[in-house]
């Protein structure tokens, strides 16, 4: 039984403790911790409605050092992931570290370093990296059907004006983070399963990050139609451009598009797309084309044609994590893909095997954050990515987070 600490208990926080670590029946809650006493009571009288015992702290360094903690669950606010693993790994607890940004390299290196010097596990906790689509997609690739890869692109599109807006209200951090950065402060859910099937870090790297970030209007017009809105927000001109794009180039040749959407009107999507000699995966229409198929020049003629024929693949090319799923893991948060990423944490600490996304996954993916800011300012001229494996990506193996 792994013995845990859960440490920051807002939404997300919250609904992981609820939905799926107390449904794995190989963890036991023993602290938990959150600066608000409501939150951490509330979580408290949840681990005990389900069996458990566990004791609340609003110090996390009280929480962590619960007699018997094997590992924590970091789910705080974002600037505070680092300083908290760095700690753990330290006292030989397990790290398993919700996504984020960074705020500087040397907070990347360090925590490479510390992982490597302790050797505790830690783990990234990319769900996306578990999604069905992004899985399915990676499968074709590994058995060649897109053939050479060439470009890779992807988008966190997410409505989240009112989120932000409402942060300091809600008591929730990206409120900060808008008003005094300009970068991909997210880049993680789409730039993750996209280095996954390019291998980086694993005989691939990136090398070059350029940034471009529209100007800031959509959050500032938003919260000006918002009657209840505080003189706070109302008085708020924030930094952080509504729509940023980032290009990053590989050791391999590949080039990978990414973009921030957060604060304008939209649907959600990821737009993870896979492009390569023989063919292409688009998630938005959850479609693939092959060479030699006929062209269609209207969208909605390659629409009707070829909509949601990536199903057609299934049978054959979808991991079996997917195609054996429950109705509880699919309950479990985001249709199943939080349930696997969370299982895949504790198997490897019970197995004593790798962790499928590991430090040097972090370091690079939230080191975009640090650079894209830098190269927004300096007018998108490319950031040098540094490479924190210190050359061992040449000769890592692959490592898929499920079998393809």
């Amino acid at each position: 039984m792994i013995k845990a600490c859960v440490i920051g208990l807002g939404q997300r926080g919250y609904f992981l403790l609820e939905s799926v670590l107390l449904k794995n029946h190989d963890i036991s809650i023993v602290s938990v911790c959150d600066l608000y006493e409501d939150r951490v009571a509330a979580a408290v009288k949840k681990v005990r409605e389900e069996g458990g015992d566990a004791r609340g702290f609003s110090d996390w360094k009280e929480a962590l050092n619960v007699s018997g903690v094997d590992a924590v669950f970091v789910f705080s606010d974002w600037t505070t992931h680092t300083e908290i693993a760095i700690y753990a790994m330290e006292k030989g607890i397990a790290v398993a570290s919700e996504v984020g940004c960074e705020y500087s390299i040397d907070n990347c290196h360090t925590l490479v370093r510390t992982q490597e010097k302790t050797g505790t596990p830690y783990m990234f906790m990319e769900n996306c990296c578990y999604n069905r689509d992004e899985l399915l997609a990676t499968s074709m690739a590994r058995h060649g059907l897109f053939g050479t890869l060439i470009h890779c692109s992807g988008t966190y599109s997410h409505d989240l004006r009112k989120e932000i807006a409402y942060g300091h209200v809600n008591r929730h951090y990206r409120f900060d983070n808008y008003l005094h950065r300009n970068c991909d402060n997210y880049p993680t859910h789409e730039l993750g399963p996209i280095s996954k099937l390019l291998d980086i870090n694993r005989g691939n790297r990136i090398l070059t990050v350029s940034s471009f970030a529209s100007k800031s209007a959509g959050l500032e017009e938003y919260i000006a139609t918002r009657p209840d809105a505080t003189e706070e927000m109302r008085s708020a001109k924030f930094k952080q451009g509504d729509i940023v794009t980032t290009i990053l180039t590989c050791a391999r040749g590949e080039t990978i598009q990414i973009r921030l959407d957060t604060t304008l009107p939209r649907s959600y999507d990821r737009e993870f797309t896979v492009r390569g000699t023989k063919g292409m995966y688009t998630q938005t229409l959850n479609a693939v084309f092959f060479d030699g198929e006929k062209e269609y020049w209207e969208p909605s003629d390659f629409a009707r044609k070829y909509l949601c024929n990536a199903k057609n693949y299934e049978d054959k090319y979808l991991p079996s994590i997917w195609k054996n799923i429950t109705p509880e893991q699919q309950k479990a948060g985001h249709g199943g893909m939080d349930w696997f990423t969370y299982e895949a944490f504790t198997d490897a600490i019970k197995n004593g095997t790798s962790m499928p996304i590991d430090v040097y996954d972090s370091a690079v993916w939230q080191a975009v954050s640090v650079l894209s800011e830098t190269s927004i300012a300096a007018g998108g001229a490319p950031q040098t990515m540094p490479d924190f494996t210190g050359g061992k990506w040449i000769k890592r193996p692959r490592l898929d987070v499920v079998e393809m």
